[in-house]
């Protein structure tokens, strides 16, 4: 199914030689813009992904209005202090608190949001074969609760999705987040963990939480180029629905990470932080103080 996705992703480009069918009655014209029709397929073959992905558009104009102004470092003093939902040392591969090192500063409940994996020496975050989920240093690695709190949500229905090639993401993949769970911690703040394992999610909807909690491992399900933590505070329970929120993290060891720039070229830059949180960016080695 794949290589046939995959197939119909570039064959419907052909409906692009029909374009003088505007101005010619050629039948040659009419069978090449019929190859549009392949478009159509791969919508309804991806029908989920599809809706997922009009709601996010649809949410960066209507977010905006029902919260204004949206929550920044400037206007948001959250409650809740974080933790990293993870042991260990993690570099930070997306996410900041600036528009300039933003994981998705348009997609309003991603605009704080944070993606970790591991990385070696070397900046490389697998050793052996690059096509192998297991190959990679942060899979199957524990997921903490980053507060206590109340699990409002659990989903678990989507396999890790396959590691493809040139960077590609799984064209099998049916939810943008992949397994996932999403606490409550107080009025107006959720956490948002994403990309989980398979039947890896030791929590239920409706169970307290505390603070530093096994709650799941760390997978490569939903809209993934390689296993990672998406990780991110948000104000409603909805993933596309909401605000996100600057992330007030507590007693983190922060240090810059030896050759990053072999993972990752995208020019750094620094942060703001102020004397009431620790704000985190990419290019970052983070873990808990012990």
């Amino acid at each position: 199914m794949r290589k046939f996705i995959r197939l119909i992703e570039k064959i419907k480009w052909f409906g692009l030689l029909g374009l003088p069918i505007f101005i010619s009655d050629n039948v040659i014209w009419k069978i090449l813009w019929l190859f549009w029709l392949f478009a159509i397929l791969k919508a309804i073959i991806k029908l989920p992904l599809t809706f997922q992905s009009i709601a996010q558009l649809c949410s960066m104009f209507i977010i905006p209005i029902i919260d204004n102004p949206v929550p920044s470092i400037e206007n948001h003093q959250g409650k809740v202090k974080y933790s990293l939902p993870l042991k260990g040392n993690w570099v930070v591969v997306n996410g900041g608190i600036t528009k300039a090192l933003s994981h998705s500063w348009s997609i309003n409940s991603q605009r704080y949001a944070y993606d970790f994996i591991k990385l070696d020496e070397n900046g490389k975050s697998y050793a052996g074969n690059k096509m192998s989920l297991d190959s990679y240093y942060c899979y199957e690695e524990e997921i903490l609760a980053p507060a206590d709190g109340l699990v409002v949500k659990v989903y678990d229905h989507q396999k890790d999705s396959a590691i493809m090639k040139n960077n590609g993401t799984d064209p099998l993949i049916k939810n943008l987040a992949g397994n996932h769970i999403i606490i409550k911690h107080d009025d107006n703040e959720y956490s948002f963990l994403a990309h989980l394992k398979h039947n890896s999610i030791a929590v239920k909807e409706n169970e307290r939480v505390k603070r530093g909690q096994k709650i799941a491992l760390c997978g490569n399900s939903g809209n993934t180029t390689e296993p990672h933590l998406h990780f991110q505070i948000q104000n409603r329970k909805s993933f596309i629905f909401s605000s996100g929120i600057p992330i007030c993290f507590k007693d983190l060891q922060i240090t810059d990470t030896i050759n990053y720039d072999k993972y990752d070229s995208r020019v750094l830059s620094e942060e703001k932080n102020c004397d009431r949180c620790q704000y985190i960016h990419r290019g970052q080695t983070v873990s808990n103080k012990l």
